[in-house]
């Protein structure tokens, strides 16, 4: 019997296993199965809460076509809420080890629980071969890029993970999982990639949708939000502040003019429950 437990943040939802007391033999399966939203918990994916030599804790995320990822924004503010909650670091700072480096957060906590948590996502990583992108070096700022009947202006950041950033006109409407998925297993992306459809709402204030690697369309993106932050100050369409409005709730991020970016969100614990 394994335990777990189901949270979200932001309508970005991941069943979270405690690994300082259960042990995942197989979390490439056990993600594949557990994110079923009809035969299985459902779920964005599974992401494993370890002990870790270098943080509070480690965090490992894999997608739900059990692919790992290397960082979730929304899944490692309720990892921060976890440890908090359930004993395993209580302080309202901590760090967490994840695949794109060590992270550290400020918890938020209301009456003994934390309800909101900010994030030092760390700095972005602009250069294409850091993304990783095909192509010549340099940035990819309103770059050209032609996939299917469409021709799209992309700006792309790796958050530690890779993002494809487009700005379009009317994002409620915009065909979503067409040119998401087409783009995500581009061959300009060698480890596919994430892609993000954004909607200039005010100068201080965007609309999100995103398409993520192994997952589809989910509610929210943590690491997406703060590329869309970082891609809408590099083309002079917003401040180093802004408010996101996601499908499943906002995120308030800001690109520090030190570099690192911060990110500000709930973090929901739904349900425990046991898998057989």
């Amino acid at each position: 019997m394994l335990r777990f437990t189901k949270m979200h943040g932001a309508g970005n939802d991941y069943v979270y296993v405690n690994g300082f007391e259960e042990t995942v033999p197989d979390p490439a399966a056990l993600a594949v199965r557990v994110s079923d939203r009809h035969f299985g918990v459902g779920s964005d994916g599974l992401i494993l809460i370890l002990p870790s030599y270098k943080a509070d804790c480690c965090m490992r995320i894999f997608n739900a076509d059990g692919s790992e990822a290397e960082m979730c924004g929304n899944g490692v503010r309720c990892v921060a809420k976890y440890v908090y909650d359930h004993g395993i670091a209580r302080k309202e700072e901590i760090t967490v080890e994840t695949g794109a480096g060590v992270l550290s957060l400020r918890i938020f906590p209301e009456k003994g629980r934390v309800a909101r948590v900010r994030v030092n996502m760390g700095m972005p990583r602009m250069d294409r071969s850091e993304i990783p992108m095909v192509g010549p070096e340099g940035r990819v700022v309103g770059e050209p890029f032609p996939v299917l009947d469409r021709t799209f202006s992309v700006t792309c950041v790796s958050m530690g993970n890779p993002h494809c950033v487009i700005f379009v006109d009317e994002v409620d409407r915009f065909p979503v999982e067409r040119y998401g998925r087409a783009i995500e297993n581009h061959p300009a992306f060698p480890r596919r990639t994430n892609v993000e459809f954004v909607q200039v709402v005010g100068r201080d204030e965007l609309q999100q949708r995103t398409w993520e690697r192994g997952s589809g369309e989910t509610l929210a993106c943590g690491t997406g939000a703060s590329a869309v932050a970082v891609s809408a100050f590099l083309n002079g369409i917003a401040g180093r502040r802004v408010r996101i409005h996601l499908r499943g709730g906002e995120l308030e991020l800001e690109w520090s003019e030190e570099g690192p970016v911060y990110m500000t969100g709930p973090a929901v614990e739904v349900f425990t429950g046991v898998i057989d």
